[in-house]
């Protein structure tokens, strides 16, 4: 990895560590020395998609004039999910398997998951969790609990935009830096992302599956991260959960499963989750990671690393294949200090700042104070 672009990961993981705060900076374009990212951006621009950008990052749609037809597959305006521009996969946003939730959570990893995981840790539940780029670089140790702990990590972007607003440059900056903070952090480098609010046309499809990611969508929500605004209040949420559980009942997986939008955004979408998890594992037959349900048993790059199939996840074969303990997943677990383990087998995380022979939290120190302090 470019010195440029490890400085650039690592330099603001200082003030994570200490505070609980998000991390603010925002790579709109390619960093000047990062020779990775220029080749791998140049290498795919010449076949992006002719499609311009639509809206603001913060999804002011008002001024937007698009066709009926929906000719790019847009997603915030069709819910379209099976594109338009030949060689791009159909997003995943069922299960195929029938009495079946595919389970996941966006914008962490969280500061304060630890309760969360913990319970999914005594329920023996995995799940997976899409990463927020600049959390990562705030809290990496709580990423590497993730790892740890066995569950599947996705891309969540790096700054949380509406990216069908973004330019071409700007969409690769928020996946490719995103991947390279994971990787640092984790040692894993995910093959999977999910669009901030859906917000996902062929253009950002196409540059995604240049970065080797598949997009991985939702066909119902809980709303619970606009709990507080908006109208949503806790009540709201809770009839949301209601209302799937009740589909659940009534039978509505029983030929495919599903996939339901819910956050690790704060104490309160955590508790939401923990309080529905009794209920929604008595309506559904099975809870898996969404790359157990789609029974992807290779979820990153890293070809030492596997997740079982479904058949063998179902059958309590639930963890990892993966080589013995590394030095970042012993930080993830002295990060949590009490935490119950899922198993006594644990994730090796290789490569990024560990296998340099240091720690995330020593680099970290060290550039934060060079380049922050």
């Amino acid at each position: 990895m470019p010195t440029t672009v490890l400085f650039f990961l690592l330099s603001a993981c200082f003030r994570g560590l200490v505070k609980c705060t998000p991390i603010p900076e925002v790579p709109t374009a390619i960093l000047p020395k990062d020779t990775a990212g220029l080749a791998k951006f140049s290498a795919m621009s010449a076949n992006i998609p002719d499609i311009a950008p639509r809206g603001t990052l913060t999804g002011d749609m008002t001024n937007v004039d698009y066709s009926d037809s929906d000719p790019d597959c847009w997603w915030t305006y069709s819910q379209c999910v099976t594109p338009k521009l030949s060689g791009l996969k159909p997003d995943v946003s069922s299960v195929p398997e029938p009495h079946t939730l595919g389970y996941g959570f966006d914008d962490g990893p969280y500061c304060g998951h630890n309760v969360f995981y913990n319970y999914l840790a005594t329920k023996k539940q995995k799940a997976t969790f899409f990463y927020i780029g600049s959390n990562v670089q705030g809290y990496p140790l709580e990423a590497q609990r993730a790892v740890t702990d066995g569950h599947e990590i996705c891309v969540h972007t790096w700054s949380h935009p509406y990216m069908t607003a973004t330019t071409n440059e700007g969409a690769f900056a928020e996946l490719w830096y995103t991947l390279q903070m994971i990787k640092l952090a984790t040692g894993v480098t995910p093959t999977c992302w999910r669009p901030p609010y859906g917000d996902v046309d062929d253009r950002i499809r196409y540059i995604a599956a240049q970065l080797g990611l598949e997009t991985i969508l939702w066909l119902y929500d809980t709303d619970d991260a606009e709990e507080g605004s908006n109208g949503v209040t806790a009540k709201t949420v809770q009839a949301n959960y209601d209302s799937f559980i009740a589909k659940a009942r009534s039978g509505a997986f029983n030929t495919t499963g599903a996939i339901i939008l819910t956050h690790e955004l704060d104490n309160f979408t955590t508790q939401a989750a923990i309080d529905n998890y009794p209920t929604l594992a008595g309506v559904f037959d099975h809870i898996v990671p969404i790359a157990v349900s789609q029974n992807k048993t290779q979820p990153y790059v890293e070809t030492n690393y596997t997740m079982p199939s479904f058949a063998e996840y179902i059958s309590n074969t639930t963890l990892p294949n993966n080589s013995s303990l590394s030095s970042a997943s012993s930080l993830a677990h002295s990060s949590s200090s009490s935490s119950p383990s899922s198993s006594s087998t644990q994730v090796a995380p290789t490569g990024g700042a560990s296998a340099l022979g240091v720690s995330v939290p020593a680099a970290a120190l060290a550039l934060g104070a060079v380049f922050w302090l």
